[in-house]
């Protein structure tokens, strides 16, 4: 299944302006709260209007303004599942389910599909139960199966982990991520968390007040975030604007240095170094840096360094047993030519 997305929507702060396809594959729209990500969802489905554009699923129109085409959410056979789940409260969880497969209109293949859906979630125990009575495990399970069980061609997934806590959000993430496997078709995610987009997604598209900033594969988008606010996403924290030296050479004017570039500047306006890339004499942009503040994680440290007493520090994320094997006030780091990132506004 192929999806084709070309559309716009005043949203009053901003307009809603977005373009990309997918094809049997998962998309993630990764951006901040309120950019336009969950309207995307919401027209896709047939429950926002755009003012203009076109959506196309797998050959099917679903809205043209041109042609004043716009069908009905059940016409378009889309499965979107919102972030508080919009579980039927009145209704028990077999109710609920057995409400998602009413487009099947003979009885006993209805009966059927309900069951092996039932069956397939492990829900059996849970049948007479309400939504209310439900963990929000539970509830997402509940809310899966009712969109699955209508047997849609597109899957759209509205922060699917945001109402969660961290252990249950893991578990719950490798099934659907098996989920999205067996589905073998178009999904949509949304989302603002980078280590969820890139475990789940195939390709990104990275959205900012309404806009399309970077769109490609999640390697691709993560290696060449290609704008200032598209690397912030993609958690790239140390961010610097620059000033031309030569084609190959800038000033990074925040942190005080000189760098040396793999590929020519272009119309690049900032540099990026993700901490982790940082290293130790690298041979190349190598720095005498003072150390000005230790940060403990679980798991790491993250060391901020100043190359100049008068600039701005930047950070160094290093695992714990290697930053206490080498800790001083003072240290050489690198920044790796391979590894910077250019970047437009």
């Amino acid at each position: 299944m192929s999806i084709s997305v070309d559309i716009e929507k005043n949203l009053g702060d901003f307009r809603l302006q977005v373009n990309f396809t997918a094809e049997n594959e998962v998309l993630a729209l990764l951006g901040a709260s309120g950019c336009g990500k969950s309207m995307t969802l919401k027209c896709i489905a047939g429950i926002e209007k755009p003012d203009k554009g076109r959506i196309l699923l797998d050959g099917v129109t679903l809205f043209d303004s041109e042609k004043n085409i716009n069908l009905t959410p059940q016409e378009r056979h889309t499965g979107l599942l919102f972030q508080n789940y919009a579980l039927f409260p009145n209704m028990t969880v077999k109710e609920n389910i057995e409400a998602g497969a009413r487009r099947e209109k003979n009885l006993e293949k209805r009966k059927q599909i309900v069951g092996s859906i039932i069956t397939n979630f492990g829900l059996q125990d849970l049948l007479t139960s309400y939504p209310h009575q439900l963990s929000g495990g539970e509830q997402q399970r509940v809310a899966l199966a009712r969109m699955l069980v209508s047997d849609p061609k597109i899957l759209l997934l509205d922060e699917p982990f945001s109402a969660l806590d961290s252990h249950l959000r893991f578990r719950l993430e490798q099934e659907v991520r098996d989920l999205i496997r067996s589905f073998g078709k178009s999904v949509i995610l949304v989302s603002h968390d980078r280590d969820e987009v890139f475990r789940l997604s195939d390709k990104i598209c990275v959205i900012h007040n309404g806009k399309v900033e970077t769109i490609g594969t999640k390697k691709e988008v993560f290696a060449n975030p290609k704008t200032r606010q598209a690397a912030v996403l993609t958690g790239c924290k140390n961010i610097s604007p620059i000033d031309r030296i030569s084609d190959q050479k800038v000033i990074a004017l925040d942190w005080g240095i000189e760098l040396e570039l793999n590929e020519k500047i272009g119309e690049a306006k900032y540099v990026g170094m993700r901490m982790h890339d940082l290293c130790m004499d690298a041979g190349e942009n190598t720095f005498d840096c003072q150390v000005v503040e230790i940060i403990e994680n679980p798991f790491s440290y993250t060391i901020m360094l100043k190359a100049q007493a008068d600039a701005q520090a930047f950070g160094w994320e290093v695992n714990k047993e290697t930053w206490q094997q080498i800790a001083s006030e003072k240290i050489k780091i690198g920044f790796p030519k391979g590894k910077i990132i250019l970047l437009n506004e």
